[in-house]
Protein backbone atom coordinates (compact mmCIF):
# COMPACT_ATOMS: atom_id res chain seq x y z
CA UNK A 1 0.00 0.00 0.00
CA UNK A 2 1.04 3.30 -0.81
CA UNK A 3 1.86 5.85 2.44
CA UNK A 4 1.46 8.80 0.31
CA UNK A 5 -1.78 10.77 -1.08
CA UNK A 6 -0.14 10.93 -4.21
CA UNK A 7 2.34 9.19 -6.33
CA UNK A 8 5.80 11.03 -5.57
CA UNK A 9 6.98 11.97 -9.09
CA UNK A 10 9.87 13.68 -10.45
CA UNK A 11 9.87 17.49 -9.79
CA UNK A 12 11.76 19.79 -11.60
CA UNK A 13 13.02 23.54 -10.96
CA UNK A 14 9.79 24.62 -11.54
CA UNK A 15 8.23 23.19 -8.17
CA UNK A 16 6.64 26.20 -6.22
CA UNK A 17 6.17 26.28 -2.30
CA UNK A 18 2.78 27.59 -1.96
CA UNK A 19 1.19 27.56 1.43
CA UNK A 20 -1.78 28.51 -0.03
CA UNK A 21 -2.60 26.48 -2.28
CA UNK A 22 -5.23 23.58 -2.26
CA UNK A 23 -2.73 21.14 -4.61
CA UNK A 24 -0.28 21.65 -1.71
CA UNK A 25 -2.98 21.04 1.05
CA UNK A 26 -3.77 17.68 -0.30
CA UNK A 27 0.06 16.49 -0.38
CA UNK A 28 2.83 18.48 0.05
CA UNK A 29 5.42 15.54 1.37
CA UNK A 30 6.46 15.27 -2.48
CA UNK A 31 7.01 19.30 -2.11
CA UNK A 32 9.31 18.42 1.24
CA UNK A 33 10.92 15.88 -0.48
CA UNK A 34 12.15 18.34 -2.98
CA UNK A 35 12.54 20.96 -0.93
CA UNK A 36 15.27 19.20 1.75
CA UNK A 37 16.71 17.28 -1.57
CA UNK A 38 17.35 20.41 -3.98
CA UNK A 39 16.67 23.89 -2.22
CA UNK A 40 17.36 23.78 1.52
CA UNK A 41 17.44 26.91 1.79
CA UNK A 42 14.30 27.82 -0.50
CA UNK A 43 12.99 31.10 -1.83
CA UNK A 44 9.66 32.35 -2.71
CA UNK A 45 9.82 35.92 -4.15
CA UNK A 46 6.03 36.23 -5.54
CA UNK A 47 4.92 35.31 -1.36
CA UNK A 48 8.00 37.08 0.32
CA UNK A 49 9.37 34.39 2.21
CA UNK A 50 12.04 31.67 2.63
CA UNK A 51 11.70 28.15 3.78
CA UNK A 52 13.73 25.89 5.58
CA UNK A 53 12.70 22.03 5.08
CA UNK A 54 15.50 19.67 6.85
CA UNK A 55 15.35 18.47 10.58
CA UNK A 56 18.33 20.18 11.71
CA UNK A 57 18.03 23.49 10.10
CA UNK A 58 13.87 23.22 11.19
CA UNK A 59 14.74 22.38 14.97
CA UNK A 60 17.60 25.40 15.07
CA UNK A 61 15.16 27.69 13.56
CA UNK A 62 12.99 27.17 16.45
CA UNK A 63 16.02 27.06 18.97
CA UNK A 64 18.04 30.21 17.47
CA UNK A 65 15.64 33.47 18.61
CA UNK A 66 18.80 35.48 18.07
CA UNK A 67 18.42 35.15 14.52
CA UNK A 68 14.49 33.87 14.04
CA UNK A 69 12.91 36.45 15.34
CA UNK A 70 9.02 35.60 16.90
CA UNK A 71 8.13 38.76 17.48
CA UNK A 72 5.76 39.15 13.79
CA UNK A 73 4.41 36.27 14.76
CA UNK A 74 3.79 32.66 13.21
CA UNK A 75 1.68 33.01 9.98
CA UNK A 76 2.14 33.92 6.75
CA UNK A 77 -0.94 36.28 6.57
CA UNK A 78 -0.15 39.71 6.12
CA UNK A 79 -2.69 40.81 8.64
CA UNK A 80 -1.78 38.48 11.24
CA UNK A 81 2.19 39.50 11.20
CA UNK A 82 4.15 42.53 12.80
CA UNK A 83 4.13 43.41 15.79
CA UNK A 84 0.54 43.46 17.12
CA UNK A 85 0.82 39.68 16.59
CA UNK A 86 1.26 38.67 20.39
CA UNK A 87 -2.32 40.41 20.87
CA UNK A 88 -3.97 36.81 19.13
CA UNK A 89 -0.81 34.59 19.32
CA UNK A 90 0.25 35.58 22.83
CA UNK A 91 3.83 34.43 23.79
CA UNK A 92 4.15 32.68 19.96
CA UNK A 93 4.62 36.32 18.60
CA UNK A 94 7.44 37.12 20.95
CA UNK A 95 10.85 36.64 21.76
CA UNK A 96 13.04 36.95 25.06
CA UNK A 97 12.97 38.55 27.86
CA UNK A 98 8.94 38.96 27.02
CA UNK A 99 8.57 35.39 26.18
CA UNK A 100 9.90 34.09 29.35
CA UNK A 101 7.67 36.42 31.74
CA UNK A 102 4.85 35.73 29.13
CA UNK A 103 5.26 32.12 29.76
CA UNK A 104 6.69 31.68 32.88
CA UNK A 105 3.50 33.23 34.39
CA UNK A 106 0.92 31.63 32.09
CA UNK A 107 2.82 28.67 33.16
CA UNK A 108 1.55 29.13 36.79
CA UNK A 109 -2.10 28.50 35.73
CA UNK A 110 -1.43 25.88 33.18
CA UNK A 111 0.86 23.51 34.98
CA UNK A 112 1.13 19.83 34.55
CA UNK A 113 -0.51 19.04 37.22
CA UNK A 114 -3.84 20.85 35.77
CA UNK A 115 -3.10 19.31 32.61
CA UNK A 116 -2.77 15.92 34.88
CA UNK A 117 -5.96 15.80 35.98
CA UNK A 118 -8.11 16.14 32.69
CA UNK A 119 -7.92 12.77 32.08
CA UNK A 120 -10.80 11.34 34.01
CA UNK A 121 -12.99 14.42 32.60
CA UNK A 122 -11.64 13.68 29.39
CA UNK A 123 -12.61 10.15 29.34
CA UNK A 124 -15.72 11.06 30.13
CA UNK A 125 -16.44 13.75 27.57
CA UNK A 126 -15.08 10.87 25.24
CA UNK A 127 -17.68 8.67 25.99
CA UNK A 128 -20.49 11.18 26.05
CA UNK A 129 -19.79 11.69 22.08
CA UNK A 130 -19.10 7.65 21.60
CA UNK A 131 -22.34 6.68 23.51
CA UNK A 132 -24.42 8.65 20.74
CA UNK A 133 -22.70 6.17 18.23
CA UNK A 134 -25.57 3.46 19.90
CA UNK A 135 -27.38 2.02 16.84
CA UNK A 136 -25.25 3.84 14.45
CA UNK A 137 -23.17 2.10 11.32
CA UNK A 138 -22.46 5.25 10.25
CA UNK A 139 -20.53 8.06 11.72
CA UNK A 140 -18.57 11.30 10.53
CA UNK A 141 -15.50 11.14 13.28
CA UNK A 142 -14.82 14.69 12.97
CA UNK A 143 -18.26 16.60 13.38
CA UNK A 144 -19.16 13.33 15.42
CA UNK A 145 -16.36 13.09 17.58
CA UNK A 146 -12.91 14.76 17.07
CA UNK A 147 -14.25 18.26 16.15
CA UNK A 148 -16.21 18.72 19.85
CA UNK A 149 -14.51 16.89 22.36
CA UNK A 150 -11.20 19.31 22.01
CA UNK A 151 -13.13 22.05 22.42
CA UNK A 152 -14.91 21.05 25.79
CA UNK A 153 -11.66 19.91 27.09
CA UNK A 154 -10.18 23.55 26.74
CA UNK A 155 -13.24 25.21 27.51
CA UNK A 156 -13.72 23.08 30.47
CA UNK A 157 -10.35 24.12 31.59
CA UNK A 158 -10.89 27.46 30.78
CA UNK A 159 -14.78 27.67 32.24
CA UNK A 160 -16.28 28.56 29.28
CA UNK A 161 -20.23 27.63 29.25
CA UNK A 162 -21.35 24.71 27.28
CA UNK A 163 -24.43 26.70 26.10
CA UNK A 164 -21.28 28.61 24.16
CA UNK A 165 -19.37 26.36 22.88
CA UNK A 166 -20.71 25.33 19.48
CA UNK A 167 -20.01 29.04 18.41
CA UNK A 168 -16.76 29.26 19.52
CA UNK A 169 -15.96 26.38 17.53
CA UNK A 170 -17.65 27.76 14.53
CA UNK A 171 -15.72 30.93 15.34
CA UNK A 172 -12.66 28.98 15.32
CA UNK A 173 -12.98 27.68 12.18
CA UNK A 174 -13.70 30.91 10.42
CA UNK A 175 -10.03 31.84 11.50
CA UNK A 176 -7.90 29.26 10.14
CA UNK A 177 -10.06 28.35 6.93
CA UNK A 178 -8.70 30.21 3.59
CA UNK A 179 -10.28 29.81 0.32
CA UNK A 180 -8.34 29.33 -2.59
CA UNK A 181 -7.02 32.38 -3.89
CA UNK A 182 -6.74 33.89 -0.46
CA UNK A 183 -3.96 34.89 0.75
CA UNK A 184 -4.61 36.83 4.10
CA UNK A 185 -7.17 36.37 6.90
CA UNK A 186 -10.36 36.80 5.38
CA UNK A 187 -13.09 39.47 6.20
CA UNK A 188 -14.84 36.47 7.99
CA UNK A 189 -12.03 35.37 10.20
CA UNK A 190 -11.39 38.82 11.40
CA UNK A 191 -14.66 39.35 12.64
CA UNK A 192 -14.33 35.88 14.11
CA UNK A 193 -11.11 37.21 15.59
CA UNK A 194 -12.94 40.23 17.14
CA UNK A 195 -15.93 38.16 18.65
CA UNK A 196 -13.66 36.20 20.42
CA UNK A 197 -11.67 39.05 22.15
CA UNK A 198 -15.20 40.12 23.10
CA UNK A 199 -15.90 36.84 24.35
CA UNK A 200 -12.86 36.70 26.75
CA UNK A 201 -13.05 40.74 27.74
CA UNK A 202 -16.20 39.71 29.24
CA UNK A 203 -15.78 36.26 30.60
CA UNK A 204 -12.73 37.99 32.31
CA UNK A 205 -14.87 40.97 33.65
CA UNK A 206 -17.00 38.08 35.15
CA UNK A 207 -13.93 35.85 36.75
CA UNK A 208 -12.61 39.21 38.13
CA UNK A 209 -16.24 39.96 40.32
CA UNK A 210 -16.44 36.38 41.02
CA UNK A 211 -13.28 33.43 40.83
CA UNK A 212 -14.25 30.00 39.87
CA UNK A 213 -12.02 26.66 39.71
CA UNK A 214 -10.74 27.37 35.96
CA UNK A 215 -7.67 28.39 34.21
CA UNK A 216 -9.27 32.25 33.41
CA UNK A 217 -9.22 32.23 37.04
CA UNK A 218 -5.75 31.12 38.12
CA UNK A 219 -4.25 33.34 34.89
CA UNK A 220 -6.23 36.29 37.22
CA UNK A 221 -4.08 35.15 39.72
CA UNK A 222 -1.17 33.94 38.48
CA UNK A 223 2.15 36.37 39.80
CA UNK A 224 6.02 36.03 39.94
CA UNK A 225 7.70 38.66 42.34
CA UNK A 226 4.89 41.01 42.16
CA UNK A 227 3.96 40.60 38.56
CA UNK A 228 0.80 39.78 36.96
CA UNK A 229 -0.71 39.58 33.77
CA UNK A 230 -2.33 42.34 31.97
CA UNK A 231 -6.13 41.50 30.78
CA UNK A 232 -4.73 41.51 27.16
CA UNK A 233 -2.09 39.42 27.88
CA UNK A 234 -5.03 36.59 29.55
CA UNK A 235 -7.26 37.74 26.29
CA UNK A 236 -4.20 36.69 24.07
CA UNK A 237 -3.54 33.15 26.04
CA UNK A 238 -7.03 32.61 25.89
CA UNK A 239 -7.53 33.40 21.70
CA UNK A 240 -4.27 31.33 21.70
CA UNK A 241 -6.06 28.35 23.53
CA UNK A 242 -9.08 28.08 21.85
CA UNK A 243 -7.47 28.29 18.01
CA UNK A 244 -4.37 26.37 18.51
CA UNK A 245 -5.48 23.76 21.49
CA UNK A 246 -8.97 23.21 19.46
CA UNK A 247 -7.52 22.75 16.02
CA UNK A 248 -4.20 21.14 16.43
CA UNK A 249 -6.12 18.25 18.96
CA UNK A 250 -8.97 17.74 16.29
CA UNK A 251 -6.43 17.71 13.06
CA UNK A 252 -4.04 15.12 14.97
CA UNK A 253 -7.27 13.03 15.85
CA UNK A 254 -8.56 12.97 11.96
CA UNK A 255 -5.00 12.63 10.71
CA UNK A 256 -4.60 9.01 13.13
CA UNK A 257 -8.23 7.72 12.25
CA UNK A 258 -7.15 8.34 8.21
CA UNK A 259 -3.44 7.11 8.06
CA UNK A 260 -4.85 3.98 10.35
CA UNK A 261 -7.57 3.47 7.78
CA UNK A 262 -5.04 3.76 5.21
CA UNK A 263 -2.49 1.43 6.38
CA UNK A 264 -4.71 -1.80 7.88
CA UNK A 265 -1.51 -3.62 8.90
CA UNK A 266 -0.17 -1.02 11.47
CA UNK A 267 -3.89 -0.17 12.01
CA UNK A 268 -4.50 -4.01 13.53
CA UNK A 269 -1.52 -3.46 15.84
CA UNK A 270 -3.52 -0.94 18.53
CA UNK A 271 -6.57 -3.44 18.03
CA UNK A 272 -4.91 -6.03 19.02
CA UNK A 273 -2.84 -4.02 21.29
CA UNK A 274 -3.92 -0.89 23.13
CA UNK A 275 -0.30 -0.20 24.23
CA UNK A 276 0.01 0.45 20.86
CA UNK A 277 -2.08 3.43 20.79
CA UNK A 278 1.03 5.57 22.13
CA UNK A 279 2.99 4.72 19.18
CA UNK A 280 -0.21 5.58 16.84
CA UNK A 281 -0.37 9.13 18.32
CA UNK A 282 3.28 9.80 17.99
CA UNK A 283 3.50 8.23 14.38
CA UNK A 284 0.84 10.62 13.17
CA UNK A 285 2.83 13.44 14.59
CA UNK A 286 6.06 12.30 12.43
CA UNK A 287 3.91 11.17 9.83
CA UNK A 288 1.52 13.99 9.16
CA UNK A 289 1.31 16.53 11.70
CA UNK A 290 -0.98 18.80 12.72
CA UNK A 291 0.69 21.47 12.54
CA UNK A 292 2.77 22.44 9.24
CA UNK A 293 4.25 25.78 9.61
CA UNK A 294 5.64 28.36 11.46
CA UNK A 295 6.86 31.79 10.59
CA UNK A 296 10.13 33.29 11.79
CA UNK A 297 11.56 36.81 10.69
CA UNK A 298 15.47 37.35 10.80
CA UNK A 299 17.15 39.60 12.79
CA UNK A 300 20.62 39.57 10.72
CA UNK A 301 21.51 38.19 7.22
CA UNK A 302 21.71 34.00 7.73
CA UNK A 303 23.69 31.64 6.16
CA UNK A 304 22.83 28.10 5.39
CA UNK A 305 24.23 26.05 2.46
CA UNK A 306 25.59 28.60 0.47
CA UNK A 307 22.78 30.64 0.49
CA UNK A 308 22.24 33.95 2.56
CA UNK A 309 18.77 34.87 3.98
CA UNK A 310 18.54 38.54 4.56
CA UNK A 311 18.10 40.12 7.43
CA UNK A 312 14.10 41.01 7.99
CA UNK A 313 13.07 38.65 5.62
CA UNK A 314 9.90 36.34 6.75
CA UNK A 315 11.17 32.62 7.07
CA UNK A 316 8.89 29.37 7.45
CA UNK A 317 9.64 26.80 9.46
CA UNK A 318 8.31 23.43 7.72
CA UNK A 319 8.08 21.13 10.98
CA UNK A 320 6.23 18.09 8.27
CA UNK A 321 9.00 18.40 6.08
CA UNK A 322 11.34 17.87 8.93
CA UNK A 323 9.26 14.71 10.66
CA UNK A 324 9.82 13.05 7.26
CA UNK A 325 13.64 14.04 6.93
CA UNK A 326 15.56 11.02 5.49
CA UNK A 327 18.63 12.30 7.22
CA UNK A 328 16.98 11.43 10.59
CA UNK A 329 14.05 8.42 10.41
CA UNK A 330 14.54 5.59 8.65
CA UNK A 331 12.28 5.21 5.48
CA UNK A 332 10.42 8.24 6.62
CA UNK A 333 7.80 7.68 4.40
CA UNK A 334 6.69 4.76 5.40
CA UNK A 335 3.81 4.85 8.45
CA UNK A 336 5.54 2.18 11.15
CA UNK A 337 3.83 1.99 14.79
CA UNK A 338 6.87 0.29 15.37
CA UNK A 339 9.25 3.01 15.19
CA UNK A 340 10.72 3.70 18.17
CA UNK A 341 8.68 6.48 20.27
CA UNK A 342 11.41 9.16 21.28
CA UNK A 343 14.39 7.76 19.30
CA UNK A 344 14.46 11.19 17.44
CA UNK A 345 13.41 15.07 18.16
CA UNK A 346 10.15 15.59 16.75
CA UNK A 347 9.24 19.02 15.04
CA UNK A 348 5.46 18.89 15.99
CA UNK A 349 5.76 20.88 18.85
CA UNK A 350 8.24 23.43 17.81
CA UNK A 351 11.41 23.53 20.01
CA UNK A 352 13.53 25.07 23.06
CA UNK A 353 12.13 28.03 24.52
CA UNK A 354 9.10 27.84 21.97
CA UNK A 355 8.35 23.79 22.63
CA UNK A 356 4.33 23.94 22.63
CA UNK A 357 2.62 24.64 26.02
CA UNK A 358 -0.20 22.22 25.30
CA UNK A 359 2.29 18.87 24.04
CA UNK A 360 1.61 17.03 26.70
CA UNK A 361 -2.45 18.04 26.87
CA UNK A 362 -2.71 17.41 22.84
CA UNK A 363 -0.79 13.97 23.64
CA UNK A 364 -3.03 12.96 26.74
CA UNK A 365 -6.30 14.07 24.69
CA UNK A 366 -5.45 12.06 21.46
CA UNK A 367 -4.18 8.89 23.57
CA UNK A 368 -7.61 8.61 25.51
CA UNK A 369 -9.98 9.92 22.89
CA UNK A 370 -8.34 6.66 21.05
CA UNK A 371 -8.43 4.18 23.72
CA UNK A 372 -12.32 4.98 23.92
CA UNK A 373 -12.52 4.74 20.41
CA UNK A 374 -11.28 1.42 20.33
CA UNK A 375 -13.47 -0.30 23.36
CA UNK A 376 -16.48 0.77 21.57
CA UNK A 377 -15.49 0.21 17.81
CA UNK A 378 -14.37 -3.25 16.08
CA UNK A 379 -13.84 -2.12 13.02
CA UNK A 380 -13.93 1.15 10.73
CA UNK A 381 -13.97 1.87 6.94
CA UNK A 382 -14.14 5.67 5.45
CA UNK A 383 -16.07 6.86 2.65
CA UNK A 384 -12.86 7.95 0.69
CA UNK A 385 -15.67 10.30 -1.54
CA UNK A 386 -16.96 12.08 1.22
CA UNK A 387 -13.20 13.35 2.79
CA UNK A 388 -13.18 16.63 2.85
CA UNK A 389 -10.18 18.74 4.01
CA UNK A 390 -9.82 21.75 5.77
CA UNK A 391 -7.69 24.33 4.14
CA UNK A 392 -5.61 26.21 6.16
CA UNK A 393 -1.61 27.92 6.15
CA UNK A 394 -0.76 26.59 9.33
CA UNK A 395 -2.36 23.42 9.71
CA UNK A 396 -3.27 20.20 8.20
CA UNK A 397 -6.41 17.94 8.31
CA UNK A 398 -9.53 17.30 8.09
CA UNK A 399 -13.71 18.63 8.11
CA UNK A 400 -14.78 15.93 7.11
CA UNK A 401 -14.00 12.08 7.81
CA UNK A 402 -16.89 9.63 7.22
CA UNK A 403 -16.86 6.28 8.11
CA UNK A 404 -18.64 2.55 8.54
CA UNK A 405 -18.39 1.40 11.85
CA UNK A 406 -19.19 -2.02 12.93
CA UNK A 407 -19.35 -1.55 17.38
CA UNK A 408 -17.97 -3.97 19.25
CA UNK A 409 -20.69 -7.23 20.50
CA UNK A 410 -21.93 -6.30 24.22
CA UNK A 411 -20.54 -3.17 23.90
CA UNK A 412 -22.90 -0.33 25.68
CA UNK A 413 -22.95 3.91 25.98
CA UNK A 414 -21.02 4.51 29.11
CA UNK A 415 -23.42 7.35 31.21
CA UNK A 416 -21.00 9.93 30.56
CA UNK A 417 -21.34 13.76 32.08
CA UNK A 418 -24.85 15.39 31.22
CA UNK A 419 -24.22 18.50 28.98
CA UNK A 420 -21.58 18.30 27.49
CA UNK A 421 -22.88 18.43 23.86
Amino acid sequence: MTTSESTTTALGDGVVLDPYSYEFHEDPYPVYEWLRNEAPVYHNPERGFWALSRHADVLEGFRDSDRFSSANGVSLDPSASGPHAHKTMSFLGMDPPMHGRMRGLVSKGFTPRRVAAQEDRIRQIAREYIAAFDGRDQIDLITDFAGRLPMDVISDMMGVPVADRQELRRLSDLLVHREEGVYDVPPEGVAAALELVVYYTDMLDQRRKQRTDDLTSALLDAEIEGDRLTDDEIISFLFLMVVAGNETTTKLLGNAWYWGWRNPDQLAKPFADPAKIVPWVEETLRYDTSSQLLARTTKVDVELHGVTIPAEARVVLLPGSANRDGRVFNDPDTYDLDRPVGQHELASFGFGRHYCLGASLARLEARVALEELLGAIESYDIDPDGLERVHSVNVRGFAHVPCAIKLRDGWRPSVGVQGTN
